[in-house]
This record gives C-alpha cells, sequence and structure tokens, in this order.
C-alpha cells in the first residue's frame, strides 16, 4: 500500500467485513439544500460510489446509520445496493445494537464513519472508527483513523482503498479496470 498509515489502522482494518457511514458530512459535504417546492437535495460524489462498490465486489457489506429520513437517500442506497440502511435514527449506537442483534458480526469487524458528535458513541465503539477530513476536532480526536479527503468529496473511496488494500484485495479489484 503506498499510503503510510500506522500498524493499528492497518491490523483494524484487515479484519473489517461491515463499513457503516454517517449520511451529512460523510456521504456528502454536510450542506442542506432546499428548493421553493420543499424539496431536500444533497449531492454525492461518484468516486465514493465507486468505493462502495469496490468495497461490495471485496466481499464488504456497506450501510447506512443516519439521524436523518429522506427518500432520496433511499433511492441512492437501492442505486448502491447499501443495505442496512437505518434512517431517522439520532441514538446511532442503539441502531448498531439493534443491527449487531441481527447480523452475524461482531464490533471487531465493524468500520464506522462520521463526522459530528452524534456518531462519537459508534466511533468509540467499532473495530475501526473513522471521521473524514472535515469531521467535528472531537470526533477526529476519538477516531482511528482520519481520511485526507472530506466528506461527500471522495472520502469513502478513500476509507474502501485503506480496507481493502489492509486485506490484499484491492490490486486485484482494480486491475479489473484495466
Amino acid at each position: 500500500m503506498s499510503e503510510n498509515y500506522s500498524s493499528t489502522v492497518l491490523k483494524a482494518a484487515n479484519q473489517i467485513k461491515l463499513v457503516l457511514v454517517d449520511v451529512d458530512g460523510v456521504l456528502t459535504d454536510g450542506r442542506l439544500y432546499y428548493g421553493n417546492s420543499g424539496e431536500e437535495l444533497k449531492a454525492f460524489d461518484i468516486q465514493d460510489g465507486l468505493g462502495i462498490k469496490l468495497l461490495q465486489r471485496g466481499g464488504i457489506n456497506v450501510g447506512i446509520i443516519t439521524g436523518r429520513t429522506s427518500t432520496l437517500l433511499k433511492r441512492r442506497a437501492e442505486e448502491l445496493g447499501i443495505h442496512p440502511l437505518v434512517q431517522g435514527r439520532e441514538d446511532k449506537l442503539t441502531a448498531l445494537n439493534e443491527l449487531l442483534e441481527q447480523m452475524d458480526i461482531t464490533l471487531e469487524e465493524i468500520a464506522f464513519v462520521g463526522d459530528d458528535l452524534p456518531d462519537l458513541a459508534v466511533i468509540r465503539r467499532v473495530g475501526l472508527g473513522i471521521t473524514p477530513a472535515n469531521g467535528n476536532h472531537v470526533v477526529a480526536s476519538q477516531a482511528l483513523w482520519q481520511t485526507q479527503k472530506g466528506g461527500g468529496n471522495g472520502a469513502i473511496r478513500e476509507v474502501a482503498e485503506l480496507i481493502l488494500g489492509a486485506q490484499g484485495k484491492l490490486e486485484s479489484l482494480l486491475a479489473s479496470y484495466q
């Protein structure tokens, strides 16, 4: 791997089977856009979408836990085959614990990417807590790793490359594009 990751980060990334992400500030830049007709708009980064697909092709599931609820997020999750999709959950740790009861997975096998205080409890408990470059400073101090790119601007692609690289899967997945 070309990046300089700590051995702690690489060891944690090697165990990941599920990547859970927040939406606003992680899959998007955190800004909310409202149209005159009341519609809500969000911009998603296409490179993040490919990062999610790479994770899935590498045998790693990708899910979402978010405090807000939106139809457009449901559409984006369906387009990318993201499951589980947990919306409208301010208490993300409770949502995580509910997922643990439903899935055959341990905390050490989960990465969570979050950017702000509602994400902190989950970031502290999973095997690989991550925040994007634009993550709140308190969250960044508790995350095991921080991306160089911001939310909505390629942070999830960085996460995908870290995890797939640590698991020795990245090169073969990238080779399929050559």
